[in-house]
């Protein structure tokens, strides 16, 4: 057994407090989201982690690219005949999360996913690159494939047939817009006294704010 318990980091880089936070949550993850961006040091900066529960009745998490926010919510791409795509289809109960070690920050959000619209999974589409869009087409996200020779050859095969054409949008990818209804700001204090604060989304459109004890 690999034994851990001497894991150990004393956070003391910040604090989050009520007298100097927003009365919505998106505000502070702006000003968060940027202040990480600023520190710099981390690759991706907008890599979080996407909860599901699946098919089968296990939940499964995965680390996907936010793509945009705004005070409607967040929003990532992915293939809706993947296995989150489906997840997510059954039951739209989702949890993403974000974490900022260099920061010694963690944001968790639940909320409601739903597709976006058809023109904004175009706009994004077109956007990529060509590569990540034949990557879009031929790859059957989730499905398993004899061997990574298969998914290659289909690639070829696919750059062949479209060399020169425009590429579209296939209507199994596009995006889902998580629409927040808890978001919790975790700033890691020492002596494990963390600060937490929660904002819960009410019937008005306001938020409620609470700290959460460590």
């Amino acid at each position: 057994m690999n034994d851990l318990s001497n894991y150990r980091k004393s956070y003391e880089k910040s604090e989050l407090l009520e007298t100097n936070i927003p009365e919505d949550p998106i505000n502070l993850f702006n000003r968060w989201f940027h202040e990480v961006e600023d520190f710099g040091r981390v690759d991706e900066v907008n890599a979080m982690t996407v909860s599901t529960i699946g098919l089968d009745g296990f939940p499964k998490s995965r680390v996907v690219l936010l793509k945009k926010f705004s005070e409607e919510g967040f929003i990532f791409y992915t293939n809706y005949n993947s296995e989150k795509g489906k997840a997510i289809e059954h039951n739209p109960h989702v949890c993403l999360s974000f974490f900022w070690p260099n920061s010694e920050r963690q944001v968790i959000i639940k909320g409601i996913a739903s597709k976006t619209s058809e023109s904004v999974s175009d706009g994004y589409f077109d956007s990529r690159p060509d590569g990540s869009k034949l990557g879009a087409i031929v790859s059957n996200q989730s499905e398993v494939i004899p061997s990574r020779t298969f998914l290659e050859e289909n690639l070829k095969a696919l750059e062949k047939e479209l060399e020169g054409k425009p590429i579209h949008r296939p209507k199994h990818w596009g995006g889902f817009l998580v629409t927040p209804i808890e978001v919790e700001f975790w700033q890691g204090r020492p002596n494990r006294l963390h600060d937490r604060i929660r904002y819960i989304s009410q019937d008005d459109f306001s938020w409620k704010i609470e700290r959460l004890s460590s």
